[in-house]
């Protein structure tokens, strides 16, 4: 994935990158309000893969999935000097992707691409998870009308039904991560997830209704 913004190489490196990411976040956001094209540099290496994931399970297009990452990280550029650290720094980098790509998925409307889905609803409350990956053959699946029929029901989630669906399964948050990109309470991440499930299982029991 490629980015626009000029990055420089610098001497040595800086004193962020020797820690774990958690520790060094609020050092990076410092070094990024003081404009370290360095520190930007890091920032995607950091969260590039997590941020585009999260838009490729929204969208499930690789170049839609893409533009949201690239607007995610340039609003990030451009807007880190007003960060005051209420929120996790990841947690701010998933609220900025979840709601760019919905976004995308209002202005596109009911343009949807076929792509891969790498998290899936079994039958036994459990969700059969890989980690992400864009080339997966979709060997859980049984042809193309079914991921088709799938991936429509999915679609057809409320927002934040799906936002928590995606956070929960593809991206493994806990609750109370979703809960904080979310600004909602745990409480309310599980009723939204249940429901998900619920509405999911249920076109999912039924393959012969049509969408």
């Amino acid at each position: 994935m490629a980015f626009s913004l000029p990055l420089i190489s610098t001497l040595a490196p800086p004193s962020y990158l020797s820690g774990s990411a958690a520790a060094g976040d609020a050092e990076l956001v410092a070094h990024l309000q003081q404009g370290s094209e360095a520190a930007f540099r890091t920032l995607v290496a950091r969260y590039q893969d997590r941020v585009y994931t999260t838009a490729f399970s929204l969208l499930r297009s690789a170049e839609e999935a893409e533009d949201v990452a690239q607007e995610v990280f340039v609003e990030v550029y451009q807007t880190v000097a007003r960060f005051r650290g209420e929120a996790s720094l990841s947690t701010w980098l998933y609220r900025l992707a979840t709601s760019r790509a919905l976004q995308h998925r209002r202005r596109l409307k009911a343009k949807k691409r076929f792509a891969y889905f790498t998290s899936l609803l079994g039958f036994d409350n459990q969700v059969l998870h890989e980690p992400p990956d864009h080339a997966h053959p979709l060997a859980l699946l049984e042809g193309e009308q079914q991921l088709r029929l799938l991936l429509n029901h999915i679609d057809r989630l409320p927002s934040q039904q799906q936002v928590a669906f995606t956070l929960r399964h593809e991206q493994e948050l806990s609750y109370e991560e979703i809960a904080a990109v979310l600004d909602t309470t745990v409480s309310a991440v599980e009723s939204l997830l249940f429901r998900a499930r619920q509405t999911l299982r249920r076109h999912l029991q039924s393959p012969s209704r049509h969408v």
